[in-house]
């Protein structure tokens, strides 16, 4: 079959493709991301090219307009190459790195919660799973030749009160070598049993004393990104944090496509390998920024949802999306990492969180424990806002959990010019009153390229306030303005002329995407009621809501409630954490104690499926209005909303 030469500018990159197949593919052999949410049917719109030159096939979509159709534009996902082309990647369907390791502020409207070491240190909970201790061997002699082995088993027992210690092959065969070249001054590793019965393992040895330096790295796996952290387990602290992009993308963007991916033939080495090579891309980055021998590191735990679990472990996730919905395993045992394919020591262990169901994993048990509450008396609300919108209820003597399918809206999915939180995207909103003019705020502060998940929230709960739309999300219609107008059927309103935008076309915000936000919001919000309910409890009895996920640290608090995904609360109930799961991979890190108990916590975690729920339909119907169908429930935005109505007739 012919094969083609493809470059892609501004990237500067070429590979060989062969005739008929679609340029998505073509761009994946040449690591060059394009957007491609819908994982190649064409049905999401994101996959925009420009064809420079060259020829193709197909390409054409409803998604496009006339305009984009004849300046060249295309979708990747449905263009088949059929000569040498060149194709120009936009800047709206490019990744945009440099933005996701941005250091901002979290918004003003609730409190952030972060790990207390010193309590950890006062409650004697600051036991890494990893400790070093130091040895000063007596050297064999005619009268005392008991095996090496025996020898610093003798000394952990006489001189750190160690007890039941067996020791991993990989150790036994260094063990004569380095203490003969250390003089018998050495550093053994222990790592500690999970359970009490357990035994402690000598994991690794190293000449000399460097008990002082003892390191651990924890990683979340996150369907979009992975986060990785270096810590100190002397004093605690993190000595770096970078996250990057999960390739996996390019094989779609939720775990449905991916899973689809994994079931084809060679699918799942393929997709296995992309995971595994961002997870080792951050670690190198994240070992290099802290300056650490990478032998120093002494375990990694790592955490991520069901699917993103099974597709890193190489286990078959073909059952999470059939009914009864079953994943492989609830616990998983330690593994050497390397094993796994990471670009560490053959001594360090790989820890990964357990997971509850097939769409309540192990970033969610990470949070849970990292955050505290199934540690404390407090009735808490936990949340992890994304495509799945993950739901725990209770405290240290009872939970209950359940997933919500919210959605892609919370990350720019859905939306007609929706974009994951990059630099470009519209990230804060407001209007004015009266000439019904924008003012965008953008993430980087330049031109305005698309609106990302937390731009959106304020955005609809502005507009809403405003009147410039019902509790349906449609537009008044009878606005005198023109950034209100109707385009191929379909209404919208102009955040941005294409002068001022970073696009070439205005950047727009259609009833479509508000009517995706609206279902997105209402599968979180009816998800918590329904839960509620089905315990006995109401949304008074909560002494605190936590909401996890970096989506969270940008969100407006009140905008939240204004649109109906929160219930309407004390905002000093409610605390943000980050990201939970990155979070709770640390805890891990840091204190056997949590590790420990992630058994205890799976134990306690009762599972609802939210389809198999009676109720929940009924709630989700309900809350498919803003913010939802009893106004009543939202008692501060009825008391505005009155006042306004007062004032816009007349009457006040």
């Amino acid at each position: 079959m012919a094969k083609y030469k493809v470059s892609f500018v501004p990237h500067g990159k070429e590979v060989m493709a062969e005739a008929g197949s679609t340029l998505i593919r073509a761009a994946m052999d040449a690591n060059v991301h394009i957007n491609a949410s819908c994982g190649g049917e064409g049905i999401c719109g994101k996959c925009r090219v420009m064809i420079e030159s060259g020829e193709i096939s197909g390409g054409i979509s409803e998604k496009l307009s006339r305009e984009d159709i004849d300046k060249g534009y295309r979708l990747a996902c449905l263009s088949n190459i059929g000569s040498d082309i060149v194709v120009r990647i936009p800047v709206e369907s490019e990744i945009d790195k440099a933005s996701l390791n941005r250091m901002d502020t979290p918004r003003k409207t609730a409190r952030i919660r972060t790990v207390n070491l010193d309590e950890l240190k006062d409650k004697g909970l600051f036991v890494p799973p990893v400790e070093k201790k130091y040895l000063e061997l007596t050297p064999p002699t005619v009268q005392d030749n008991a095996p090496d082995v025996s020898r610093i088993a003798r000394s952990l027992r006489n001189d750190h009160n160690e007890h039941r210690l067996e020791f991993d092959m990989s150790v036994i065969r260094k063990i004569p070598d380095v203490i003969r070249q250390a003089d018998f001054k050495v550093t053994v590793n222990i790592a500690r049993p999970v359970r009490e019965e357990g035994k402690n393992r000598i994991i690794n040895i190293e000449p000399g004393d460097t008990t002082n330096r003892n390191y651990a790295i924890a990683v979340d796996i996150g369907t979009t990104t992975v986060w990785g952290q270096v810590i100190d387990l002397v004093t605690g602290e993190v000595l770096a944090q970078y996250g990057d992009f999960n390739a996996q993308i390019s094989y779609g963007e939720d775990v449905i496509t991916r899973i689809v991916f994994a079931e084809k033939p060679g699918g799942m080495e393929k997709i296995n390998a992309k995971v595994v090579e961002t997870i080792n891309g951050v670690i190198e980055k994240i070992i290099a920024e802290s300056k650490v021998n990478p032998d120093e590191i002494s375990t990694i735990t790592l955490a991520g949802n069901t699917t993103m679990t099974q597709l890193f472990l190489k286990v078959n996730p073909r059952y999470l999306r059939r009914s009864p919905y079953v994943p492989a395993a609830a616990l998983y045992p330690p593994v050497p990492a390397a094993d796994l394919g990471l670009n560490l020591p053959e001594h360090v262990p790989a820890l990964v969180y357990p997971q509850v169901s097939s769409y309540v994993g192990g970033d969610i048990i990470a949070g849970v424990m990292g955050s505290g509450m199934a540690h404390e008396e407090a009735l808490t609300l936990y949340m992890d806002i994304g495509t799945n919108a993950e739901i725990v209820i209770g405290n240290k003597d009872w939970l209950v959990c359940a997933a919500a399918s919210a959605g892609p809206a919370f990350e720019g999915g859905g939306i007609k010019l929706g974009m994951r939180a990059a630099k470009g995207a519209i990230e804060d909103f407001s209007m004015d009153p009266i000439s019904y003019e924008p003012m965008n705020i953008t993430i980087g502060n330049v031109r305005p390229k698309g609106i990302c998940g937390s731009g959106l929230i304020t955005m609809v709960a502005t507009l809403f306030e405003m009147g410039v739309i019902d509790n349906r999300g449609k537009f008044n219609r009878e606005l005198d303005t023109s950034r209100i107008r109707e385009v191929q059927g379909v209404w919208e309103y102009v955040l941005a002329w294409k002068d001022v935008s970073g696009i070439d076309r205005d950047v727009v915000l259609t009833e479509i995407d508000i009517d995706n936000l609206i279902r997105a919001k209402g599968a979180m919000y009816s998800g918590c009621i329904t839960l509620l309910k089905e315990v006995g409890l109401g949304i008074k009895d909560l002494d605190r809501i936590i909401m996890s996920g970096g989506f969270g640290n940008h969100v407006d608090l009140e905008k939240c409630m204004v649109i109906g995904l929160l219930p309407e609360i004390d905002p000093d109930k409610v605390v943000f954490i980050g990201n939970g799961s990155l979070l709770g991979a640390r805890m891990s890190s840091l204190t056997n104690r949590i590790r420990s108990d992630v058994g205890r916590t799976l134990s306690q975690m009762t599972n609802f499926e939210l389809s198999e729920t009676p109720s929940y339909m009924e709630n989700y119907i309900a809350a498919l209005f803003l913010p939802h169908t009893d106004i009543n429930l939202f008692p501060k935005l009825k008391s505005r909303m009155d006042a306004r109505q007062k004032k816009t007739s007349g009457t006040a």
